[in-house]
């Protein structure tokens, strides 16, 4: 156990549900100091009384929508301002929708674009920074078995999991060496707040019980961070379908999404 004055702090984004709540309970339980975003202040507020009180850890929180540009800068500028040092980055944020790329909302698509990639983006450039002059810190960036294909009616979502994939991946071969790592997470169908977000909540893979647990997905990409690993697929199942689209060609795995998601309608669908 850390004490005081060695303990470490995570910032982890997405905090109040899913994967990014079981996360903040794991690094709570390991004596990590945290710094919890996300847009509900008083889910925040509840999730901070509740750790603090129950590992006696710091938990400070940031209630910040990150769908609004700039709002990466804010929350850098918070922790900077109180003095907080982050040693560890979890960009669990994340949002989705299904509709045709055609009828869908551009605001919508503005939306998914500014969490997934832009807002990601910036706090990995704002908080690395001084992980490199330190010479130590971990990034855990949440991406998706959707970052290994395109997703017809989840055009955008899929683009943009293919996007955090492609960067972390760069990053942690430029970073070798200076004491940084960077995992990708990469779940395939997991029970979070996503299903309600891309209408998904009554699908078949949610009523027959067939998601992985938020839970399970957290504790493996927990300790694949932990141990420096660059790309964690939790699962022998999602390892396999991942390993063969590589040797699929491309337009086969994209009609076969696309069937795929027709054919449940709405039920078919990669969550982070």
């Amino acid at each position: 156990m850390n004490n005081y004055q060695t303990r470490k702090t995570a910032l982890i984004t997405g905090a109040t549900k899913g994967i990014g709540y079981e996360m903040a309970k794991l690094f709570a339980k390991d004596s990590y100091d945290l710094v919890l975003v996300a847009r509900n202040k008083y889910k925040l507020k509840e999730l901070q009384e509740n750790l603090s009180n129950k590992y006696n850890i710091n938990v400070t929180i940031i209630a910040k929508d990150l769908s609004i540009p700039n709002v990466a800068h804010e929350i850098f500028h918070k922790t900077e301002e109180k003095q907080i040092i982050i040693d560890v980055l979890v960009n669990n944020a994340g949002i989705g929708d299904f509709e045709k790329f055609n009828n869908e909302n551009l605001l919508k698509i503005s939306q998914i674009l500014q969490i997934n990639i832009i807002s990601l983006t910036e706090l990995t450039k704002l908080y690395l920074k001084g992980m490199v002059l330190r010479k130590e810190g971990k990034i855990l960036n949440v991406s998706s078995m959707a970052a290994f294909q395109p997703g017809p009616y989840m055009a955008v979502y899929y683009a943009s999991k293919a996007y955090v994939q492609s960067f972390s991946e760069a990053i942690t071969s430029e970073l070798i060496g200076t004491g940084v790592t960077v995992t990708t997470l990469c779940p395939g169908p997991t029970k979070s707040g996503f299903q309600n977000e891309v209408g998904s909540e009554n699908s078949k893979l949610t009523k027959l019980n067939l998601l992985s647990s938020s839970e399970d997905v957290a504790k493996y990409g927990y300790k694949a961070l932990h141990k420096g690993k660059r790309v964690a697929i939790p699962g022998f199942v999602n390892t396999s379908l991942v390993n063969a689209t590589k040797f699929i060609p491309r337009k086969t795995t994209t009609q076969v999404v696309k069937k795929l998601q027709e054919l449940n309608r709405k039920d078919f669908f990669y969550n982070n």
